[in-house]
């Protein structure tokens, strides 16, 4: 089987050798596509391949991905991003793959691998990721009677590691994708919705939040109306940090006692935690970060129900060690206090380091 390396690039030159290092030797034809760099992206790409193009970027991903696709001459494309690296071991399978492939697979999925730290809008660590691709695929006819085309592919899950390693936060450009679609359409897929949501919640400025406000406040109407009931506990939960961030409490009060909000997801309780830990409010604070971390369910961002939840715990328990409240206790019992709640704060500390998320299972059984 031949395989097609195909890549869009703008302003890669920090992470593009290492990528095509980890690749050359696997690939039969390298395609890259660049998007506008003004950096030595070009220059390294040409040092690879003869097969590099350039595409006038219309904040259109997809666009610029099927035109680096059409060039493509290999039975399977591979896709990849510049900041992305297979290691020996796995270049080793990914080879194994490419002498044992079966015709008829027309999708090999691969384990994507990013550290948390260097990715603020993912959920785990480890995520399963259609990366190769046969670029042409046959059609045919199934059933015996009322027959019809197959549209089913039949996909691969491998147990390849792709290494993601990027550099710096791209939300913001991607806050600009969506920005652009919804200023030209007015609308998004619930899939890109969805992501919107994520990203923004858990990456947004408050500029970029405000930004936002309106569509969402229209899209929760529409969602209702349609019964997507999971995608209307999100933007409630983004609609409450729009308004916590805005020190807007009235309409934190109407958009919390929605229908879709009357069991409150985690990130609810994280949004109503923030708002009265910001009126000093510590205990009412605590309150609403327990529920969160021990009672509630993630619906966007999954350290909600974790990490975010008990550090903010850890900090409110200071936050009341501190408080005039057990400052004027009589001494006695001043001390026996003061040192309960910093030992509470210690406990929730820990506990946060401790925590992982439960990472989703990736390999199918057979």
């Amino acid at each position: 089987m031949k395989f097609s390396l195909c890549m869009i690039v703008k302003n890669e030159s920090a992470v593009l050798r290492a990528c095509l290092d980890s690749l050359k030797e696997i690939m039969d034809e390298i395609i890259i596509v660049d998007t506008g760099s003004t950096d030595d992206t070009k220059k390294i790409a040409a040092e690879y391949t003869p097969y590099l193009y350039d595409f006038e970027w219309n904040n259109d991903f997809a666009a610029a991905r099927n035109f680096a696709f059409s060039k493509a001459t290999g039975d399977y494309i591979y896709s990849a991003d510049a900041d992305e690296v297979v290691d020996q071991e796995n270049q080793d399978k990914l080879k194994a793959l490419k002498r044992a492939m079966l015709p008829e697979v027309e999708i090999v999925q691969m384990i994507y691998v990013t550290e948390q730290i260097n990715h603020p809008t993912e959920n785990f660590a480890r995520d399963l990721r259609p990366k190769l691709f046969k670029r042409l695929r046959a059609f045919t006819w199934i059933e015996p009677i009322h027959e019809t085309v197959n549209l089913n592919p039949v996909i691969f899950d491998s147990d390849i590691e792709i290494h993601h390693c990027p550099q710096g936060n791209h939300s913001s450009r991607d806050f600009g994708v969506f920005e652009h679609i919804i200023a030209d359409k007015g609308v998004l897929s619930d899939r890109l919705m969805g992501m919107y949501l994520r990203e923004l919640y858990k990456a947004g400025t408050e500029e970029e939040l405000r930004r936002a406000e309106g569509f969402f406040e229209g899209a929760l109407s529409n969602k209702r109306a349609e019964g997507k009931t999971l995608l209307c506990r999100q933007i409630i939960a983004v609609l409450l940090k729009i308004y916590r961030l805005v020190d807007d409490p009235v309409r934190m009060l109407k958009v919390s006692l929605s229908e879709e909000a009357t069991i409150p997801s985690a990130e609810m309780c994280m949004e109503l935690g923030y708002f009265f830990m910001k009126k000093e409010d510590f205990e009412e604070a605590a309150e609403w970060f327990h529920r969160a971390g021990y009672d509630c369910e993630s619906d966007i961002d999954v350290a909600s129900s974790g990490t975010s939840a008990l550090m903010a715990l850890a900090l409110c328990f200071r936050k009341l060690a501190k408080s005039p409240k057990i400052k004027a206790l009589p001494q006695r019992e001043y001390e026996v206090e003061h040192r309960r709640l910093m030992e509470k704060a210690t406990e929730y500390e820990q506990l946060a380091r401790d925590w992982k998320p439960v990472e989703p299972k990736l390999i199918k059984e057979e």
